[in-house]
């Protein structure tokens, strides 16, 4: 018998948004659950966080963590991120029980890592990026939250070179996928399951994994 945990995790300002409520990660626990999972299942029990990402000392997580060691059985959540954003503390998490993530339904722990190293690095590049973003603009006398029309051959400029910059974020990641004969719909589909979002945060296409290509190639 398969056993489960099921742990979700919540903040106040996301209960309402798409993809990161209680409804929509459980949607996606009995997606897991239905098509993935060993047969037969049993759920030992469940808990919920209502807190940040960015708070380590969560309650319902410890008590998961601890049922599932006793039991023999996985904590299962939605996402990685709903374990956490952090990698060091994924990898303490993973220590002390073992993980299963619904929408990575076969992610082994080496390659649960490696998905929360990316999306940490994607976190602290955008960062940094929004910081000499703002800088930038800042030097060159742009007021900021405002438009002036004098301002457009900087802001195309400045558009042109995000664009570039985020090419080359994701271009280790793409190139050897590419290489490796990944079509671009497989590639999409990694940098997805990897947690990795585009520019704009939302999910990559095909479409979109050609143009970071094209950038590359040009760069």
């Amino acid at each position: 018998m398969k056993r489960y945990v099921i742990y979700t995790r919540v903040s106040t300002a996301e209960q309402g948004k798409s993809g990161l409520g209680l409804d929509a990660q459980r949607r996606d626990i009995d997606i897991f659950l239905n098509s993935f999972s060993d047969v037969p299942w049993e759920i030992v029990g469940e808990f919920i966080d209502v807190m940040s990402g960015k708070v380590d000392g969560r309650p319902e997580l410890a008590k998961a963590l601890a049922l599932a060691k006793r039991m023999g059985a996985e904590v299962l959540v939605s996402k990685l991120d709903r374990l956490s954003r952090d990698v060091e503390f994924i990898a303490g998490a993973m220590k002390r029980a073992a993980i299963r993530v619904a929408t990575m339904p076969n992610a082994d722990p080496f390659q649960l890592h490696i998905y929360a190293a990316l999306a940490e690095q994607e976190r602290t590049f955008i960062s940094e990026r929004t910081k000499a973003a703002l800088a930038s603009a800042k030097a060159r006398g742009v007021k900021l939250g405002g438009y002036r029309a004098g301002s457009l051959d900087g802001r195309i400029a400045s558009l042109k070179a995000t664009a570039d910059a985020d090419a080359r974020r994701v271009m280790d990641v793409v190139k050897p996928l590419r290489d490796a004969g990944k079509t671009l719909r497989d590639i999409a589909a990694a940098l997805h399951d990897a947690g990795v979002k585009t520019p704009r945060g939302g999910a990559w296409t095909a479409m979109q994994v050609k143009r970071t290509l094209d950038r590359g190639a040009a760069g």
